[in-house]
């Protein structure tokens, strides 16, 4: 088993930054993708951003990129998500998960183990 721990969270105002950690513990070396997701009031989950741990590569949803960043720290078993000009529609639940799977999914099926979650509101 995997577990995953969040962190990070907060309230910033429109155009600042937080960077979100998503620490995992147990069969670390088991997986390989850890992805992040969102989930807003009233809508669905959806996918962020995505890192291969292995090797580095990584997948972006098109309404982040340029503003997130996504990085790991293997010594550490963290996965980071750096967010700079947060907009007040980035204001979600953001959840960690991670996959033994190789590939960089932005569906939630694609993903075996999850955190509980850490919440981002963004002010206008």
């Amino acid at each position: 088993q995997v577990q995953l721990v969040e962190s990070g969270g907060g309230l910033v105002q429109a155009g600042g930054s937080l960077r979100l950690s998503c620490a995992a513990s147990g069969r670390t070396y088991s997986i390989d993708v850890v992805g992040w997701f969102r989930q807003a009031p009233g809508k669905e989950r959806e996918f962020v951003a995505a890192i291969r741990r292995s090797v580095g590569s990584t997948n972006y949803a098109d309404s982040v990129k340029g503003r997130f960043t996504i990085s790991r720290d293997n010594a550490k078993n963290t996965v980071y998500l750096q967010m700079n000009s947060l907009l007040p529609e980035d204001t979600a639940v953001y959840y960690c998960a991670a996959t033994g799977g190789s590939r960089l999914g932005n569906t939630e099926a694609q993903y075996e183990y999850w955190g509980q979650g850490t919440q981002v509101t963004v002010s206008s």
